[in-house]
Parts: structure tokens; sequence; C-alpha cells
């Protein structure tokens, strides 16, 4: 079957949130979605309903935005600004809806599939703002390829200072993406500047309740370079 069949066999429908179970096995945080708004599936129709052991091919999840979100404000340009909480609160619930969760069955993914269900299910939710944060934005950014704009968190300032210590102990920015060579060079450094940047990275881990008496060594290096650099990328759609 053609790539061109597949999509065409494949209807947005309405969902539950047993569909999202269903796929929740798929995404890289599933540990449940708490309260939502709406779901909408992927379910496949005629001949490839038939042949498929699950029963939807994806699974798109909204919820109610969250009160505080600094990226919001950047984006909507302070929209909300000079507002009490209570009123805030009220122009969030009838004006915004967040995308919580995206997912794909691996056997339907790299056809288009995530951009069309985001596209197609923001019409179906009948509010003037749509929005999505997303840790994996910059790696796959199908949300801007579904109409959204996305806003790039800047580096945190713990995020940033750590950076400058690995520098300072000679540990190039460029080599960051790198854990071993990263452990090699820490293995390699003289007691002082060992010293000092370990100081740096508790500093560091404090933000980190679970890491933050870690031992240190390659492991610990590794999630050490796995935070560093993260940003949250938000995204918004003002529908017009």
């Amino acid at each position: 079957m053609t790539e061109f069949d597949l999509t065409r066999e494949l209807r947005i429908e309405r969902g539950g949130i047993g569909d999202y179970k269903e796929l929740a096995f798929y995404h890289y945080r599933d540990e449940g979605i708490g309260p939502y708004c709406a779901i909408f599936k992927l379910q496949p129709t005629g001949l490839l309903a038939r042949r498929m052991k699950k029963k939807i091919a994806g699974v798109i999840v909204y919820r109610m935005p969250t009160y505080a979100l600094q990226m919001r404000r950047i984006a909507l340009g302070g929209w909300l600004d000079g507002l009490d909480k209570e009123s805030k609160i009220e122009l969030l619930s009838n004006n915004i809806r967040t995308i919580s969760r995206v997912i794909i069955e691996p056997r339907f993914r790299g056809l288009g599939l995530a951009v069309r269900l985001v596209r197609e299910t923001m019409a179906m939710v009948d509010v003037p703002i749509i929005e999505a944060l997303a840790v994996m934005g910059q790696a796959n950014p199908f949300f801007e390829k579904a109409g959204l704009t996305a806003y790039k968190a800047p580096l945190p300032a713990r995020s940033v200072r750590l950076i400058e210590a690995f520098e300072l102990v000679g540990i190039n920015e460029r080599i960051l993406t790198d854990t071993q060579a990263v452990q090699n060079k820490i293995d390699r450094l003289l007691s002082d500047k060992r010293i000092f940047l370990e100081r740096e990275i508790r500093e560091f881990l404090k933000c980190f309740p679970r890491a933050r008496d870690s031992k240190a060594g390659i492991e610990r290096t590794r999630y050490i370079l796995g935070r560093l650099t993260e940003r949250p990328v938000y995204y918004v759609k003002v529908k017009s």
C-alpha cells in the first residue's frame, strides 16, 4: 500500500482517554496526562483498519492552560498584564488551550501525520489561541510546520554559569555534546580546577533534587549535559 493510500485511509475523530493510553508508551513522557479538555485520534478506515492490530495511528491531547508561563507573556506581548489573578484565570480558560501530547504510532511516522493532527484539530478546538511547550521542539519542529510560531526560551542563568565554569577549566562549549570527551577532560583536571568545577556542578544540581547528591562520574556528567542546554520551545497560534 502506498503512503498516499495510508494517509487517505486515516481520518481524524474525537477520541477519549483509552485512545491516549493505547499509544502513551510511545511518548517520551508516559507518566499520564492529568485533566484534559479534548482528545482526537487518527482512525484507520477501510482496508487499513482491517490490517492493523492497534486501533488507532495517532492521538493528540489538549488541556487547559497553566496560569503562569513566562514565554506566553513574551509571545502575546503582555496581553494579561495589569489584571488580577481571577481575571487572568478567566481569560486564559476562555481563550487558550494547550497541546499536551502528540503521539504517532511508530509504523506511521515520517508521513507528516503529526503536522496533520495539529493543523486539523486546532480548527476543531473552539478557542482563539492554541499553544504548546516542547523540550524536543528544536529537534522536531512539526508545530511550526502546522502553523504555530516558535519562541525559544533563553538559557537559564544556572546553565550559563556552568558553561562558563567549564570554559574556565578548559572544557570548550563545542564539546559539551560529547559526554565521554567532557568526562575525559574532567578526569585530567588539576586539583584546584577540579575543586572549582565540582563546586559549580553542585550549585547547578541544586535545581534537580533527584541528582543533587549523585556521585561524580560518566553517568552524572551525561545527566548534567542533558540538562545544561535544555531549552523548552513555546509555540502559539492565534486564529484569525
